[in-house]
């Protein structure tokens, strides 16, 4: 199916007119602003933190430091070490050590430099192979490995003495920035009852309350988070970041406070994606069978856990690919150092690992003399093949599907170009991947939704999830008229706002459209029957006489009643449909192993400057298998976004650390692709096909479309100099020096 955009976003007006209004842009009577104090240091000891001079500043209404938590001092994902105000000991340069809140933005911040906090410099570990050393520096009483994942399959030692072809390799992947547009922030009321209302961008919630329930030592029931509308996430705020502080403040001031951090704050303490060290060994026979890989993963998590467990796991995981191999090897470490903190990025562990295993791949293939697409076919997984960890999964032909596709790409078969003096030489580039949906094995992984006449006589739809630029409002708004049979203006969508929205877990790993189609096919008959049942009571027309549609029940091509009327005569009886189930799992016990895939193919095409080693994708193709297309706008809108992300990725971005400190501190040296750098062409081409046993619907499409696409520029860039890259972002200096290198070598061969 080659996508159009066919319709508009519910709230793409607002949006694109710059009326709508962020949670940053809310402004309340009488508001102060909060400012936080972070550490000078990557690691230290804190000796003394005095604040007697800030808290004098006219102005400054509260200065809080660690002994100003009243209950749980720390936040995490999944374990609650990194502290909320640190109290003896800093471990990176986005600890938080003080906040205060002033009257004016200007004031919290002079507060903040009168704030004396004398500390004591500690070893500083920034490399995450020294981390592992017995020697080095332990920064977390249990040692500097936060996680450890392996898998194994076969004999991997054995199989490698039968191969007749062996490929080694070692990739670093780098540190990489979110780049949301909406900064970190939020506004947080404390209310006359006593509560708390947070207006903060998050994608999770109620899980957003229950840490700030812990740490404020207050009932969840007592704490409001409404989490969207927001500018952008892509994992960066699925953690607490800045909520902990304004809610403090709130409370101990009693008057509303606004935090928005700016960019230099966000790049200091916000997460990052993980750089990883990843080395593989892969062998195959003459005929391009691969009957051994290897695998070792070092991921640099930063100071402190968030998702750096369950990431490690899914690159684990996806080191094996879409491919059947029968001896397989993987370790993965998740190792503690004293850099910026790592944890959930779009992609999620799948970009870094599949950059690798792709790599393998072309390299086998060009040492063998066989074409890349020829060597994938011959390896590639079945519809009813296990898992990439021997798991059972729901039935799939994806990468059959999209591999097929993308080899009929004109773009692979192009004529290359160079121009009149030879410096500018042409490329193309394919590589294939599979991602997993949801969180995996193991993991609690909740959903649910709530369809209801409402008073007004609206449907109305409500999910617990959030909108941060995804386009989940538009495909709530299309499943729930194709399922329902109303029409748009039927609907009330409710989301994001923990006092009206039922518990549908996380607006993560790809989940969000998938649960949303299967809650609605879950709820749609309980309420259209009873929907129907109310009309016949109300109009006395048999139920098998009625039908829903736009504006009401109808009864033979006519209007009979109106969902208002309905509504306000069934008022005594409100019409209120549930559902709560889990994201399907697979039954094996493998930890975070998954059960439901969507598959891509990329390929591209490229033009390298010899003199200056510039690399220009001009040409960008996709095609994805991800199940029926809802919302084909926002399809298009998510996969040519995340190939636009994944060029930044591989060519220009990378959050750069010395010594534990941050020498990328601004988008003024952090270089985020902008429309010049964007291909004229991208073809997104999805195959909605599914397999028959296959009832499980749409996959999320908003992390596939990034996994590929480095791979693909690697390859295109072997193509057309015959330089391998192992390293992201794409050094210039690296590809000039080695074509000086290689004419240097035919030089002195041809004296």
């Amino acid at each position: 199916m080659r996508l159009k955009q066919v319709c508009i976003r519910p709230d793409g007006v607002e949006k694109v007119t710059g009326h709508l209004k962020f949670l940053t842009d809310l402004s309340f009577p009488n508001m102060l602003f909060a400012k936080i104090l972070r550490s000078e240091y990557p690691h230290a000891n804190i000796v003394s933190i005095s604040t007697e001079k800030a808290e004098e500043l006219p102005g400054v209404r509260a200065v809080i430091t660690s002994k100003d938590v009243p209950g749980l001092n720390g936040f995490g994902l999944i374990f609650p070490d990194q502290p909320v105000l640190c109290k003896d000991k800093v471990r990176f340069v986005g600890d938080a050590v003080a906040a205060v809140a002033a009257e004016t933005e200007e004031i919290a911040e002079a507060a903040l430099q009168l704030i004396e906090v004398e500390y004591e410099p500690l070893p500083v570990v920034d490399d995450p192979e020294q981390a592992m050393l017995p020697s080095s520096p332990q920064l977390h009483p249990n040692g500097n490995i936060l996680h450890q994942a392996s898998y194994q399959s076969g004999n991997v030692e054995e199989a490698f003495q039968s191969c007749d072809c062996i490929v080694e390799e070692t990739y670093q992947l780098p540190r990489q920035m979110h780049a949301y547009m909406e900064t970190e922030g939020g506004v947080f009321v404390p209310e006359k009852d006593g509560t708390l209302t947070v207006y903060a961008g998050t994608q999770h919630g109620y899980k957003d309350r229950y840490q700030l329930a812990r740490i404020l030592n207050m009932p969840e029931e007592d704490i409001r988070v409404v989490s969207s509308p927001l500018g952008g996430s892509f994992g960066g705020k699925d953690e607490l970041n800045i909520q902990p502080y304004g809610a403090l403040l709130a409370l101990k001031t009693g008057f509303p406070v606004k935090i928005h951090q700016t960019r230099r704050e966000s790049v200091r303490s916000g997460i990052k994606r993980h750089p990883m060290k990843i080395k593989m060994k892969t062998g195959a026979k003459k005929n391009g069978k691969i009957i051994a890989h290897q695998v070792r993963i070092i991921a640099d998590t930063g100071a402190y856990a968030t998702l750096g467990p369950a990431v490690l796991d899914f690159a684990v995981e996806h080191a094996i690919g879409p491919y059947m191999i029968p001896n397989i090897q993987v370790e993965g470490y998740s190792v503690f150092t004293n850099n910026g903190v790592a944890g959930e990025f779009r992609g999620f562990g799948g970009n870094q690992v599949t950059f690798a295993l792709e790599g393998q791949i072309d390299r086998l293939a060009v040492t063998l003399g066989m074409s890349p697409l020829e060597l994938r076919q011959k390896n590639l997984r079945q519809a009813h093949d296990p898992g990439p960890v021997g798991q059972k999964i729901a039935p799939t032909d994806g990468a059959q599907q999209v591999l097929k596709q993308i080899s009929q790409s004109k773009l692979l078969n192009s004529c290359r170009k160079q121009d009149h003096n030879g410096l500018i030489k042409t490329g193309v580039g394919v590589a294939i991947t599979m991602h997993g949906g949801g969180l995996g094995y193991g993991r609690l992984d909740p959903a649910g939704g709530r369809i209801s006449l409402n008073e007004e006589g609206k449907i109305e739809i409500a999910f617990g999830f959030e909108e941060f630029g995804q386009g989940l409002l538009a495909v709530i708004e299309q499943i729930a008229i194709q399922a329902i049979g109303c029409s748009r203006e039927d609907l009330h969508i409710v989301i994001g706002d923990t006092d009206k929205v039922p518990r549908s877990g996380s607006s993560t790993a790809s989940r969000g459209t998938s649960m949303v189609w299967q809650a609605i096919q879950r709820m749609k008959a309980p309420f259209q029957n009873s929907l129907l049942e109310r009309a016949s009571q109300c109009t006395d027309v048999p139920v098998s006489q009625l039908k829903i549609g736009e504006k009401g029940v109808w009864h033979q091509d006519e209007l009979l009643i109106s969902y208002k009327e309905l509504a306000k005569q069934t008022i005594d009886k409100p019409l209120i449909i549930e559902t709560r189930f889990d994201f399907p799992a697979t039954p094996c016990s493998i930890p975070g192993g998954h059960f439901l895939y969507s598959f891509a193919a990329c390929a591209v095409k490229v033009e390298v400057d010899l003199a200056t080693g510039f690399v220009r994708v001009k040409q960008l193709e996709q095609a994805i298998a991800a199940g029926p297309v809802i919302f084909p706008q926002g399809y298009l809108g998510q996969i040519e976004g995340g190939s636009v992300m994944a060029l930044g990725y591989t060519l220009t971005e990378e959050v750069l650390m010395e010594n534990g400190t941050y020498v990328t501190e601004n988008f003024d040296t952090y270089l985020i692709p902008t429309i010049k750098d964007v291909p004229l062409s991208i073809d997104i081409t999805a195959i909605e096909e599914l397999c028959e046993e296959d009832d499980y619907g749409p996959r999320g499409v908003g992390e596939i479309g990034t996994v590929a696409v480095a791979p693909a520029i690697a390859m295109a860039i072997y193509d057309a100099t015959g330089i391998w890259v192992n390293k992201l972002p794409v050094s210039r200096e690296e590809i000039v020096n080695k074509m000086m290198e290689t004419e240097m070598s035919k030089w002195l061969t041809s004296k």
